[in-house]
């Protein structure tokens, strides 16, 4: 790996839960219950699995350039779906956390706020990157162009 996510190897995890937000609650609920369910994991689970984590909201934005469904134009689920990503040494260290008695509660008042209930899905990493320095760029685009000539 290339360091985007420190400590992520070959054997570790990301998890994905996906967040419908229910009618009635707002973003700032949303973030409020996640950032202290996350402070939880961080003073709980780094020494036990935990690697990092985020949390992004649908920003309405439809990539028409990245797209291959159709030409829309905004996503009906702005403000309202939010994706909870976080990066994990093992599934077991995962799983683990999630019984924690500190962590349950907490996780149960995120749910109180989906309106699709939850399903979390564990991904293993076949990728991640993070971008090149302006010399790294220029001398990965060098590098093309001789191998390039070269073939």
């Amino acid at each position: 790996m290339s360091g985007l996510i420190p400590g992520l190897n070959g054997d570790g995890v990301v998890t994905i839960n996906r967040v419908l937000l229910r009618q009635g609650y707002t973003i700032e609920d949303l973030e409020e219950r996640v950032a202290v369910l996350c402070e939880n994991v961080k003073t709980y689970h780094s020494e036990t699995g935990f690697l990092g984590g985020m949390v992004v909201l649908n920003s309405g934005q439809v990539s028409n350039e990245g797209s291959t469904l159709g030409q829309a134009v905004a996503s009906p689920l702005q403000d309202r779906e939010a994706l909870i990503i976080t990066f994990w040494e093992s599934f077991a260290q995962h799983e683990a956390s999630h019984r924690s008695e500190t962590f349950q509660p907490l996780f149960r008042q995120v749910l109180e706020l989906c309106e699709n209930g939850n399903e979390e899905i564990a991904y293993r990493m076949l990728w991640s990157g993070k971008a090149y320095s302006p010399a790294e760029a220029a001398e990965a685009r060098a590098a093309k162009e001789r191998y390039a000539k070269a073939a």
